[in-house]
């Protein structure tokens, strides 16, 4: 097993350190190597680091507030004290990548069977970037973070990320200030089921 696969840890805390942008340039193209359903690539990425950041981070903000009064997600209002802390943590790593899907509807849009299934395997084409540029970051000695809690802040970041493409997820990026234990995982003989 490859020894970023058993060391890659979410990092919440960072130390502050800028990452060049050859480091930074390599965990993308790591996402740009990814296997994609019917190599359709349905991936951009928007690497926001100083001012750009900032301007990521406010419109986080936003859309929190904007989510308080008028829910995307009124069923996940339990999660936003979570989401309001992954702002806290996009704010300290000193880079945060956002996946944007080019192909993608809206989230709002009714999908008919056949664009439902190409939703599906646009997410499993940016998951499989993801969690490419999530390994390499951790080979590079570098600290990432996953982070789903975006789509709190759907609009509010869609408008800054310049409205073209569905934004999929983010990856905060940075040396860490932190060495969290492994999470623990399930058995296989609990997860796996063999036939044949």
């Amino acid at each position: 097993m490859n020894e970023s696969m058993k060391n890659r840890r979410s990092i919440r805390k960072y130390q502050d350190a800028p990452v060049s942008r050859d480091l930074l340039e390599q965990i993308l193209q790591a996402g740009n190597l990814a296997p994609s359903a019917k190599n359709r690539q349905p991936w951009r990425f928007v690497v926001a680091t100083g001012r750009g950041k900032a301007e990521a981070v406010a419109a986080m903000r936003r859309g929190l507030a904007r989510e308080a009064e008028t829910p995307l997600l009124p069923g996940s209002a339990q999660h936003r004290q979570g989401a309001a802390y992954t702002a806290q943590i996009m704010e300290q790593a000193p880079a945060v990548i956002f996946a944007v899907n080019p192909l993608g509807r809206d989230v709002r849009a009714p999908l008919s069977p056949e664009e439902r299934v190409y939703e599906i395997c646009n997410a499993q084409s940016l998951g499989a970037a993801l969690e490419n540029m999530a390994l390499r970051a951790t080979e590079l000695g570098l600290g990432s973070l996953w982070i789903c809690d975006i789509y709190f802040a759907y609009d509010e970041l869609k408008a800054w990320l310049g409205g073209e493409g569905e934004p999929f997820a983010a990856m905060a990026i940075g040396y860490a200030a932190e060495a969290p234990r492994p999470r623990p995982r399930r058995a296989l003989r609990d997860i796996v089921e063999w036939r044949g």
